[in-house]
Formats: structure tokens, C-alpha cells, sequence
């Protein structure tokens, strides 16, 4: 089967990168463009099956580009918007955007949204598998697995959870609480401070050097986030 292709437009090169890997790691080729003339560009030279469009991109706007591809392309276009305005979302759908997600969101739900968009034009990719990637972390959710730097890690259930909690929110900050209700639920609420001990021992086995941790990070006063 072709691979699908996949252009992401998004000026903040983080986050286009992190949406990268993570739909690669799906079966997808994507390609990733930071401003609207280069997108232009790039969209006529590798013909995309489907676009992801930052509605807020500097000289030509997420609109603009989207009016110029409608002039003569119907390729799926899925827009992010950092702005909860319905004029927004609704102006983006009239101009031809197939579905729309907020800032920010989980990769999981972008990924769901472009499997949608792509089954209703009849395109998709074989043997997908739902695994999440954070730089040279990948967390398989079906088969609940995880390598780091292609290397097998062994996890706890708790220690899974929360790593992939930070997986789904890549650079954003996860409060302790959070991480509780996602690891352990509702009922050890008032027991914060115990993923704590979770979160040490799931750096002894992600990262290269503990006391230092580069993947897993502490944000003092707030919580732990997931980086690149």
C-alpha cells in the first residue's frame, strides 16, 4: 500500500516536530513546513494526502493558506487554532477546512481526527499501531511497551501510566495530581507525594543519568513534564 503523506504547517518548530514523529511512528510520511509561502511550495512539490494547518502563521495566515490550496486542490485540511472563538472555527470550515483542533491537545486525539478525515476520503495506512514518541522515548499503548533510544524498558503498570500520561502532553506540565488520577485514580487522591517515588523510579529506567534527567523533568512547585 502507498504510504500516506501528511504536511504539517506550523510555525513553532516544537511542536511541527513533535507532531511529526509521533504520526510517523503511526505509518505516516509527513513533511513539516514552518510559514505559508514555504508551505505553497512544499504542498506542490510532494502533493499531500492530508494538511495539518496552524491557523496563526506569520506573513500568510492558516486562511490564506487554506483560501489559496481550495483555488485549485479539495486535499483534507485539518486546522489548530490556539483560539476557542467559534468565528474562527467557523471561518476555517467555510473556507474548506475538513475538522479543526484546539491548542493544546493530546497527539492521540489529532491522530484520531486525521484517521477520521483520511477513512472518509478513503485513505489510511495498514497494521497501524497507537505508539507515542517523545524524542528517543516510544511508548506503545496496545502493546504496552516502551524502548528508549531502541532499548526495551521494563515498567510497573502505575510507571506506565504516567509515562504515558506525559507522553499524550509532550512539553506541558502534568501536576501531581494529575498524575495520580491518571496512574492511580480517584480513590488515592490526598496521596500526591507517592508518585513522587513513581516518578524516581521510572527515571532509573529512562534515563541516562537519574540524578540529572533530561526526559523527565521536575517543573519545582508544579509537577513533572515529558521533554524531547
Amino acid at each position: 500500500m502507498e504510504s500516506v503523506r501528511i504536511l504539517v504547517i506550523d510555525d513553532e518548530e516544537a511542536i511541527g516536530n513533535v507532531i511529526k514523529d509521533y504520526l510517523e511512528a503511526q505509518g505516516y510520511e509527513v513533511f513539516w513546513a514552518e510559514d505559508g509561502l514555504s508551505a505553497i511550495d512544499m504542498f506542490q512539490r510532494i502533493n499531500p494526502d492530508l494538511i495539518i494547518l496552524d491557523l496563526m502563521l506569520p506573513g500568510k495566515s492558516g486562511f490564506d493558506v487554506c483560501k489559496e490550496l481550495r483555488k485549485d486542490s479539495n486535499v483534507p485540511v485539518i486546522m489548530l487554532t490556539a483560539k476557542s472563538d467559534e468565528i474562527d472555527r467557523v471561518l476555517g470550515l467555510e473556507l474548506g477546512a475538513d475538522d479543526y483542533v484546539t491548542k493544546p491537545f493530546s497527539l492521540r486525539e489529532l491522530a484520531a481526527r486525521v484517521k477520521a478525515v483520511l477513512r472518509r476520503v478513503g485513505k489510511g495506512v495498514e497494521d497501524q499501531r497507537d505508539v507515542l514518541k517523545v524524542g528517543d522515548i516510544a511508548v506503545d499503548v496496545e502493546g504496552h511497551q516502551v524502548t528508549v533510544s531502541g532499548r526495551e524498558v521494563a515498567l510497573t503498570p502505575t510507571e506506565f501510566s504516567i509515562l504515558l500520561f506525559l507522553a499524550e502532553r509532550p512539553g506541558r506540565v502534568a501536576s501531581r495530581l494529575q498524575l495520580v488520577n491518571a496512574s492511580l485514580g480517584e480513590a488515592y487522591v490526598g496521596y500526591e507525594r507517592s508518585i513522587d517515588t513513581h516518578v524516581s523510579n521510572l527515571r532509573k529506567k529512562i534515563e541516562d543519568d537519574p540524578a540529572n534527567p533530561k526526559r523527565l523533568q521536575t517543573v519545582y512547585g508544579v509537577g513533572y513534564k515529558l521533554v524531547p
